[in-house]
Protein backbone atom coordinates (compact mmCIF):
# COMPACT_ATOMS: atom_id res chain seq x y z
CA UNK A 1 0.00 0.00 0.00
CA UNK A 2 1.49 3.21 -0.97
CA UNK A 3 0.99 5.70 1.84
CA UNK A 4 -0.89 8.86 1.07
CA UNK A 5 0.27 12.72 1.59
CA UNK A 6 -0.54 13.76 4.77
CA UNK A 7 -3.35 16.40 4.95
CA UNK A 8 -2.22 19.85 6.16
CA UNK A 9 -4.57 21.88 7.74
CA UNK A 10 -4.50 25.87 7.64
CA UNK A 11 -4.97 25.70 11.35
CA UNK A 12 -5.10 23.49 14.26
CA UNK A 13 -8.62 22.70 14.81
CA UNK A 14 -11.01 21.02 17.60
CA UNK A 15 -10.73 17.02 17.17
CA UNK A 16 -7.20 16.66 15.63
CA UNK A 17 -3.69 16.06 16.56
CA UNK A 18 -0.32 17.47 15.79
CA UNK A 19 3.02 16.00 16.32
CA UNK A 20 5.37 18.25 16.98
CA UNK A 21 8.84 18.48 17.31
CA UNK A 22 10.18 20.46 20.13
CA UNK A 23 13.96 20.23 18.80
CA UNK A 24 16.69 19.07 21.14
CA UNK A 25 15.74 21.95 24.10
CA UNK A 26 16.72 25.59 23.57
CA UNK A 27 13.37 26.72 22.85
CA UNK A 28 15.04 29.60 20.38
CA UNK A 29 15.20 26.61 18.04
CA UNK A 30 11.69 25.98 18.11
CA UNK A 31 9.83 26.37 14.69
CA UNK A 32 7.71 28.89 14.10
CA UNK A 33 4.93 26.34 13.20
CA UNK A 34 5.58 24.65 16.28
CA UNK A 35 4.88 27.72 18.52
CA UNK A 36 1.55 28.36 16.98
CA UNK A 37 0.98 24.70 17.15
CA UNK A 38 2.05 24.45 21.08
CA UNK A 39 -0.36 27.86 21.65
CA UNK A 40 -3.23 26.68 19.89
CA UNK A 41 -3.27 23.17 22.10
CA UNK A 42 -6.43 22.99 24.22
CA UNK A 43 -4.31 19.34 25.79
CA UNK A 44 -0.70 18.93 25.37
CA UNK A 45 0.82 15.25 25.67
CA UNK A 46 4.47 16.02 26.67
CA UNK A 47 7.50 14.13 26.44
CA UNK A 48 10.29 14.04 29.41
CA UNK A 49 12.80 15.42 27.40
CA UNK A 50 10.67 18.74 26.62
CA UNK A 51 12.18 22.06 28.65
CA UNK A 52 9.97 24.27 30.64
CA UNK A 53 10.73 27.11 28.22
CA UNK A 54 9.54 25.38 25.47
CA UNK A 55 6.15 24.84 27.26
CA UNK A 56 6.15 28.76 28.03
CA UNK A 57 4.14 29.12 24.77
CA UNK A 58 0.88 26.97 26.26
CA UNK A 59 -1.54 28.52 26.86
CA UNK A 60 -2.39 28.67 30.35
CA UNK A 61 -5.69 27.04 30.02
CA UNK A 62 -4.41 24.24 28.43
CA UNK A 63 -4.00 20.95 29.99
CA UNK A 64 -0.40 19.64 30.19
CA UNK A 65 -0.21 15.71 30.26
CA UNK A 66 3.53 14.14 31.01
CA UNK A 67 3.89 10.85 29.46
CA UNK A 68 7.47 10.25 30.27
CA UNK A 69 10.25 8.51 27.10
CA UNK A 70 13.35 8.37 28.56
CA UNK A 71 15.87 5.56 27.54
CA UNK A 72 16.60 3.92 31.32
CA UNK A 73 13.92 5.17 32.66
CA UNK A 74 10.06 3.69 33.02
CA UNK A 75 8.11 5.14 30.55
CA UNK A 76 4.53 5.60 29.59
CA UNK A 77 3.44 3.14 27.63
CA UNK A 78 3.11 3.74 24.13
CA UNK A 79 -0.62 1.87 23.58
CA UNK A 80 -1.68 4.47 26.74
CA UNK A 81 0.00 7.34 24.64
CA UNK A 82 -2.13 6.77 21.65
CA UNK A 83 -5.62 6.15 23.30
CA UNK A 84 -5.20 9.02 25.49
CA UNK A 85 -4.27 11.13 21.66
CA UNK A 86 -7.81 9.56 20.06
CA UNK A 87 -9.68 9.95 23.44
CA UNK A 88 -8.74 13.59 23.42
CA UNK A 89 -9.44 14.29 19.66
CA UNK A 90 -12.76 12.76 19.86
CA UNK A 91 -13.67 14.77 22.85
CA UNK A 92 -13.05 17.65 20.67
CA UNK A 93 -9.43 19.13 22.01
CA UNK A 94 -7.17 20.58 19.78
CA UNK A 95 -4.35 17.92 20.40
CA UNK A 96 -0.72 18.30 20.72
CA UNK A 97 1.84 15.58 21.14
CA UNK A 98 5.00 17.67 22.10
CA UNK A 99 8.25 15.38 21.27
CA UNK A 100 12.25 16.48 22.09
CA UNK A 101 13.90 16.52 18.62
CA UNK A 102 11.61 15.57 15.56
CA UNK A 103 8.72 12.94 15.79
CA UNK A 104 9.92 11.11 12.89
CA UNK A 105 13.54 10.59 14.23
CA UNK A 106 13.40 8.28 16.76
CA UNK A 107 10.13 9.54 18.04
CA UNK A 108 7.94 6.69 17.47
CA UNK A 109 5.69 9.34 15.49
CA UNK A 110 5.31 6.75 12.65
CA UNK A 111 3.96 4.24 14.94
CA UNK A 112 1.44 7.42 16.27
CA UNK A 113 0.92 8.23 13.06
CA UNK A 114 -0.55 5.20 11.63
CA UNK A 115 -2.57 4.63 15.51
CA UNK A 116 -4.52 8.03 14.86
CA UNK A 117 -5.13 7.32 11.27
CA UNK A 118 -6.55 3.89 12.04
CA UNK A 119 -9.12 5.90 14.53
CA UNK A 120 -9.83 8.24 11.89
CA UNK A 121 -8.18 11.02 13.39
CA UNK A 122 -6.66 13.86 11.27
CA UNK A 123 -2.79 14.53 11.76
CA UNK A 124 -0.03 16.52 10.72
CA UNK A 125 3.43 16.52 11.70
CA UNK A 126 5.67 19.76 12.78
CA UNK A 127 9.55 18.72 12.28
CA UNK A 128 11.74 19.71 14.93
CA UNK A 129 15.92 20.30 14.52
CA UNK A 130 16.88 16.81 15.73
CA UNK A 131 19.48 16.37 18.33
CA UNK A 132 21.90 14.42 16.48
CA UNK A 133 21.96 17.73 13.75
CA UNK A 134 22.37 20.12 17.08
CA UNK A 135 24.73 18.65 19.24
CA UNK A 136 27.55 18.66 16.51
CA UNK A 137 26.66 22.20 15.14
CA UNK A 138 26.82 23.35 18.91
CA UNK A 139 30.48 22.88 18.60
CA UNK A 140 31.00 24.40 15.66
CA UNK A 141 31.29 21.48 13.71
CA UNK A 142 29.10 20.09 10.47
CA UNK A 143 27.92 17.04 9.94
CA UNK A 144 28.88 16.69 6.21
CA UNK A 145 31.87 18.04 4.84
CA UNK A 146 33.22 17.57 1.06
CA UNK A 147 36.25 16.60 2.42
CA UNK A 148 35.96 14.27 5.26
CA UNK A 149 31.98 13.16 4.70
CA UNK A 150 29.92 12.51 2.09
CA UNK A 151 26.87 11.66 3.96
CA UNK A 152 25.34 10.90 7.55
CA UNK A 153 23.39 8.07 9.18
CA UNK A 154 21.43 8.49 11.70
CA UNK A 155 21.31 4.99 14.13
CA UNK A 156 19.56 3.97 17.38
CA UNK A 157 21.83 2.29 19.58
CA UNK A 158 18.66 1.04 21.74
CA UNK A 159 17.15 -1.95 19.95
CA UNK A 160 13.46 -2.83 20.56
CA UNK A 161 12.78 -5.81 22.63
CA UNK A 162 13.41 -9.07 20.61
CA UNK A 163 14.93 -7.52 17.75
CA UNK A 164 18.61 -7.90 17.01
CA UNK A 165 19.42 -4.57 16.86
CA UNK A 166 22.11 -2.73 14.13
CA UNK A 167 24.53 -4.61 12.68
CA UNK A 168 27.60 -2.52 13.84
CA UNK A 169 30.46 -4.00 12.09
CA UNK A 170 28.30 -3.71 8.70
CA UNK A 171 27.75 -0.15 9.38
CA UNK A 172 31.25 0.54 10.19
CA UNK A 173 32.26 -1.15 6.85
CA UNK A 174 30.05 1.05 5.17
CA UNK A 175 30.68 4.03 6.67
CA UNK A 176 34.32 3.32 5.83
CA UNK A 177 34.32 2.81 2.64
CA UNK A 178 31.60 6.16 2.02
CA UNK A 179 32.94 8.08 4.15
CA UNK A 180 29.71 8.57 6.04
CA UNK A 181 29.31 10.32 9.82
CA UNK A 182 27.49 8.02 12.13
CA UNK A 183 24.80 9.45 14.50
CA UNK A 184 24.29 7.22 17.18
CA UNK A 185 21.31 7.56 19.62
CA UNK A 186 20.59 6.14 22.92
CA UNK A 187 23.74 4.56 22.98
CA UNK A 188 25.36 5.38 26.19
CA UNK A 189 24.03 2.32 28.32
CA UNK A 190 25.36 -0.16 24.76
CA UNK A 191 28.57 1.97 24.16
CA UNK A 192 30.87 -0.71 24.92
CA UNK A 193 29.36 -3.28 22.86
CA UNK A 194 29.01 -0.56 20.06
CA UNK A 195 32.48 0.58 20.40
CA UNK A 196 34.22 -3.04 19.97
CA UNK A 197 31.68 -3.88 16.63
CA UNK A 198 32.74 -0.51 15.01
CA UNK A 199 36.09 -1.51 15.26
CA UNK A 200 35.99 -4.50 13.36
CA UNK A 201 35.49 -2.21 10.51
CA UNK A 202 36.93 1.71 11.78
CA UNK A 203 40.70 2.70 12.96
CA UNK A 204 40.63 2.60 16.57
CA UNK A 205 42.15 6.35 16.02
CA UNK A 206 38.77 7.62 13.98
CA UNK A 207 38.03 10.61 15.91
CA UNK A 208 34.44 10.75 18.32
CA UNK A 209 32.34 13.48 20.22
CA UNK A 210 29.57 12.77 22.96
CA UNK A 211 27.33 15.70 23.51
CA UNK A 212 25.14 15.91 26.59
CA UNK A 213 21.99 17.71 26.63
CA UNK A 214 22.73 19.38 23.09
CA UNK A 215 21.68 23.15 23.13
CA UNK A 216 20.69 23.02 26.92
CA UNK A 217 22.78 25.75 29.48
CA UNK A 218 24.33 22.24 31.00
CA UNK A 219 25.52 20.68 28.13
CA UNK A 220 28.62 18.78 28.56
CA UNK A 221 30.65 17.18 25.64
CA UNK A 222 33.78 15.17 25.44
CA UNK A 223 36.40 14.40 22.21
CA UNK A 224 37.87 11.15 22.04
CA UNK A 225 38.61 8.17 19.97
CA UNK A 226 36.89 5.06 18.86
CA UNK A 227 39.59 3.26 20.77
CA UNK A 228 38.81 5.40 23.70
CA UNK A 229 34.67 5.73 23.46
CA UNK A 230 33.72 3.63 26.71
CA UNK A 231 36.82 4.86 28.95
CA UNK A 232 36.00 8.18 28.12
CA UNK A 233 32.10 8.05 28.72
CA UNK A 234 32.86 6.43 32.02
CA UNK A 235 35.66 9.20 33.14
CA UNK A 236 33.85 11.97 32.03
CA UNK A 237 30.84 10.91 33.82
CA UNK A 238 28.40 11.43 30.49
CA UNK A 239 24.93 10.20 30.42
CA UNK A 240 21.55 10.31 29.08
CA UNK A 241 20.53 12.07 27.34
CA UNK A 242 23.38 12.14 24.77
CA UNK A 243 24.05 11.58 21.46
CA UNK A 244 27.29 10.18 20.06
CA UNK A 245 28.83 11.42 16.59
CA UNK A 246 31.82 9.25 15.13
CA UNK A 247 33.39 10.23 12.15
CA UNK A 248 36.58 12.74 10.55
CA UNK A 249 34.44 15.70 11.03
CA UNK A 250 34.99 15.73 14.68
CA UNK A 251 38.45 16.81 13.84
CA UNK A 252 36.82 19.88 13.42
CA UNK A 253 35.90 20.04 17.13
CA UNK A 254 39.66 20.56 18.13
CA UNK A 255 40.46 22.89 15.18
CA UNK A 256 37.45 25.34 16.66
CA UNK A 257 38.41 24.73 19.92
CA UNK A 258 41.58 25.68 19.32
CA UNK A 259 40.74 28.60 17.18
CA UNK A 260 38.83 29.80 20.37
CA UNK A 261 41.31 29.70 22.40
CA UNK A 262 43.96 31.25 20.60
CA UNK A 263 40.85 34.49 20.18
CA UNK A 264 40.82 34.89 23.64
CA UNK A 265 44.28 35.16 24.22
CA UNK A 266 44.35 37.88 21.27
CA UNK A 267 42.13 39.53 22.67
Amino acid sequence: MIPQPMHTPSEFLPGTVALVGAGPGDPELLTLKAVRAISAATVLLVDDLVSDAVLAHASPRARIVHVGKRGGCKSTPQAFIEKLMVMAAREGEVVVRLKGGDPFIFGRGGEEVEALRAAGIEVQVVNGITAGLAGLTSLGVPLTHREHAHGVVFVTGHAKPGDSGTDWPALAATARNAKLTLVIYMGVSGSQQIQTELLTGLPAHTPVAIIQHATLPQQRHAVTTLGQLRTTIEREGLGSPSVIVVGDVVYGVAAVSEQNTLSRRSA
